[in-house]
């Protein structure tokens, strides 16, 4: 495929920009699907339904986490096999993903129906948002298997080194979404329903988008429809890789049901402020993610090639052109943070809480860098459960540590969004020493 890119020789820096750049939009993509929502909401509805969302952000996080987790996993797996050259593992892996992919997400649509009333109510959600809330989630979560299997097939495509196909994928269904929101909430009068609908039919549109293309292709990581078989060693690799992955990202995710409950206890404003200024930092965390991404697929190719100093110089030169593009992103943001936020609610208490958590979140995101792109080598090594790990114990530990006692102390928006750089800061301390002691320990990649 022409889109492809050499990962085991020649220079790396313009290598991992071709990768990483296209990765980063493909998340800005995705996180576009849900400003729609916000934004379309926020103007033509107003800021209970935009509330209303965002309280689903950290259910519907959780749940997707643990998917791109285990997407994760393939990646790293399909990625070694091609760097080792075996052909067959690497086919076989590629059609026990895909079969992985869809029963993952029917399971998790189905947990997740069962489990939407009680999480609710653990969040003590306001009764003024919380039916809104309930009907987006339920029927946002029928869109989990076409999410799941987007999520694989891109896992695939990032394996060889594509990552435009995905983001080619996901742009048409953002544009597919965006027109169905403004179609269902102003002339059908769906509202917060028929902005979930539009959601769960662009995510659907993906899906099939990419399962076209792989069914298409020639070569290593073509779909076979008529050779789909689950190859068991394949799976437990995936897994054994992706699970942890997943889990650390579902942290990430379950401390912020807990935040999410505490922005609840502050009122409308603060959960409007925090659904829109999320919209715009998880954009700062996608530049951030997509680099940690490349030096997982640069790294996993190369060490399946057993090149241990490319492994090595992949990891550092990803973490600089992070650095560079999430702080020029980061100063932009910062800068017309008022204006942006305004976008999507005028009213002045949602702008200046909005601004307020912008500046706890968006200016520390150089913790990020060190945080992504360190667990992001370690997992292209195969080393998951490390990252997953001290992640589980220093975000979900800090964060209800702070939520229970400075929060409680003093119950102020600021104070609650203190939380996230302390959290970042302390897993990062440990995050450098657990990478520092498996590299002098790295075994050699499987035969």
């Amino acid at each position: 495929m022409k889109r492809d890119i050499d990962m085991l020789r020649g220079s790396l820096w313009d290598k991992i920009i071709l990768f990483a750049l296209p990765l980063a939009f493909t998340g800005v993509m995705q996180q576009l699907l849900n400003a729609a929502d916000v934004f379309t909401l926020g103007k033509f509805v107003g800021k209970y339904s935009m509330a209303a969302v965002g309280n689903n952000t950290s259910m519907v996080g959780l749940i997707v986490s643990l998917m791109m987790g285990l997407s994760l996993g393939a990646n790293v797996v399909i990625a070694q096999n091609i760097g080792a050259k075996r052909i067959d593992r690497a086919q076989s892996a590629v059609s026990t993903a895909f079969i992985l992919a869809i029963a993952a997400g029917l399971f998790f649509c189905l947990i997740g129906e069962f489990l939407v009333a009680p999480i609710f109510y653990l969040l003590e959600v306001p009764a003024q948002v919380v039916e809104m809330a309930e009907i987006y989630l339920r029927i946002f979560l029928l869109s989990l298997p076409a999410i799941s299997l987007y999520n694989f097939q891109a896992a695939i495509f990032r394996s060889k080194g594509d990552t435009r196909t995905p983001l080619i994928a996901l742009a048409i269904a953002s544009g597919v979404n965006i027109l169905l929101n403004l179609i269902f909430v102003l002339e059908f009068d769906w509202g917060i329903a028929g902005v979930a609908a539009a959601t769960v039919i662009a995510n659907v549109a993906s899906a099939i988008s990419l399962f076209h293309t792989l069914t298409k292709l020639d070569g290593v990581i073509k779909l076979d429809l008529n050779a789909l078989i689950i190859d068991k060693e394949e799976l437990f690799e995936i897994i054994r890789i992706g699970l942890p992955a997943g889990i650390q990202g579902m942290v990430f995710s379950l401390s912020n049901l807990l935040i999410q409950a505490a922005i609840n206890s502050l009122g409308a404003d603060a959960m409007a402020a925090s659904a829109a200024a999320f919209t715009i930092e998880i954009n700062v965390f996608c530049v951030v993610n997509g680099f940690g991404q490349a030096a997982t697929t640069f790294v996993g190719q190369n060490y399946g090639a057993n090149n241990i100093e490319r492994c090595k110089r992949a990891t550092w030169v990803s973490m600089g052109l992070s650095a560079i593009f999430m702080q020029t992103l980061c100063c932009f943001i910062l800068f017309f943070a008022e204006e942006i936020l305004s976008l999507f609610n005028s009213d002045p208490e949602v702008i200046r809480l909005g601004v307020i958590r912008l500046w706890y979140i968006v200016l520390p995101e150089l913790i990020n860098v060190l945080m992504e792109g360190l667990s992001g080598a370690l997992r292209g090594y195969g080393i998951s459960l490390t990252p997953a790990v001290i992640t589980l114990i220093c975000v979900c530990g800090v964060r209800v540590i702070w939520v229970f006692t400075a929060f409680a102390k003093i119950p102020t928006y600021a104070t609650l969004m203190a939380v996230y750089p302390i959290s970042w800061f302390i897993t990062t301390i440990f995050l450098v020493a657990a990478y520092a002691y498996h590299m002098k320990r790295l075994k050699p990649a499987r035969k």
